[in-house]
């Protein structure tokens, strides 16, 4: 098959690839239709995340069931499927608990209680290094599913794919950004990043009942496409005092929620990389710490956006005096993905409005540099084998 091969920082290519294969009684093969660059593929592409092999990337994809493993009877080739980009395999203690992004046996080589830097990591995930399982994932022609009777998702036949793609991940990861907020209703959400996950969140804060949804984003067509489909108050950290304003809107409380939807390859100033530089961290927790600021006493911040190192000086003890509640990590997709996929169904959200660029599979490096560097006003790159 053809498929879009990682071989080092910045090199991805669009070449021949050994074809997947049924490797256990519960794998399925499926021939992707669509797929999706992710800013999680940059933590690879960038060198962010060590990846020493050559490794097919891509954890958003979905398509046509083409062979199934003798243990899968609840799906048959021909089926249209979505496929959650955390690999689990719905039984041991994490996956009944709905925590699936821990689960104990989809990593079988790095895995761990600890969450170490380079060891001891969460479940396996789909294109996302060896630390990470290993396995291919979807950027390519066809790939095998893990545990495909638990995770793999039915897709009505009236639906586009651009219609239900994004529930593989950046709409259920959304989604628990506003849910880990706990709101009750009318509450005001800040909202850090308007790249494809923060656009999902604020989707998922207008269901939610917040009261009041504001965006903030340093790039100005992020903020427009913001306004225009999600119906936002928009903030441009270059342009204001983002805390200050923030106080303002809200009689000098502050946010009831604040997201983190960027991580940790936010925009950096020079005295920002040298610190990495000298602490051996990667990229910057600066967008973290506006949260801690910026949040009301007694509020929640969630963290969506991807952090992989120790940082120095992390402000810990902002986060007691204000006695902050935070909750983070990889989205829940199994434990929502049916609730999403209904609520696409009922015409109650739509999803395709944040796609900027459709490409196919074989402009791969083109689609990543176009996607990294925000070049022609790119909000998100959908890839058709």
């Amino acid at each position: 098959m053809k498929a879009a091969v990682f071989h080092k920082a910045g090199d991805i290519r669009y070449e021949q690839f050994e074809d997947p294969k049924i490797e256990d009684s519960r794998d399925a093969v499926i021939r992707v239709t669509s797929t999706a660059i992710c800013g999680s593929d940059l933590h690879i592409y960038d060198g962010f995340l060590p990846q020493l092999r050559p490794e097919v990337l891509g954890h958003e994809f979905m398509g046509i069931v083409e062979e199934v493993g003798s243990g899968v009877t609840n799906l048959r080739k021909g089926d249209r499927v979505v496929v959650p980009f955390t690999i689990a395999c719905g039984h041991c203690f994490f996956c009944q608990h709905h925590q699936e992004m821990h689960c104990e046996n989809s990593n079988k080589e790095d895995y761990g209680p600890d969450g170490g830097l380079l060891t001891e990591k969460g479940g396996g995930l789909f294109g996302y290094s060896d630390l990470y399982g290993g396995y291919n994932g979807g950027q390519a022609e066809a790939v095998r599913v893990p545990f495909a009777d638990y995770s793999l998702r039915h897709v009505p036949q009236q639906l586009k794919d651009e219609q239900v793609l994004f529930l593989t991940d950046i709409f259920p990861t959304g989604w628990s950004s506003i849910e880990w907020g706990e709101l009750k209703g009318g509450e005001t959400v800040a909202i850090f990043g308007s790249g494809p996950v923060g656009l999902m969140a604020q989707k998922s804060a207008w269901l939610q009942g917040a009261g009041r949804v504001i965006a903030i984003d340093p790039e100005n067509y992020r903020l427009e496409r913001a306004r225009r489909i999600n119906k936002v108050e928009t903030l441009n950290p270059h342009d204001v005092d983002v805390v200050e304003v923030l106080r303002s809107m809200t009689e000098g409380r502050g946010p009831d929620l604040c997201v983190d939807a960027v991580g940790m390859e936010a925009e950096r100033s020079l005295l920002d990389k040298a610190k990495a530089a000298l602490n051996l961290e990667k990229g910057t927790v600066s967008v973290l710490e506006t949260c801690f600021r910026a949040v009301r006493r007694g509020g929640i911040v969630t963290i969506v956006g991807v952090y992989g190192t120790p940082f120095d000086n992390f402000p810990v003890g902002r986060m007691f005096d204000k006695g902050v509640t935070i909750r983070q990590g990889q989205s829940q997709v199994h434990k929502n993905i049916d609730y999403l996929l209904d609520l696409v169904v009922q015409g109650k959200v739509v999803l395709d409005d944040i796609i900027s660029h459709v490409l196919p599979l074989a402009d791969i490096s083109r689609g990543y540099d176009i996607f990294k560097n925000k070049q022609d006003d790119c909000t998100k790159v959908i890839l058709k084998p």
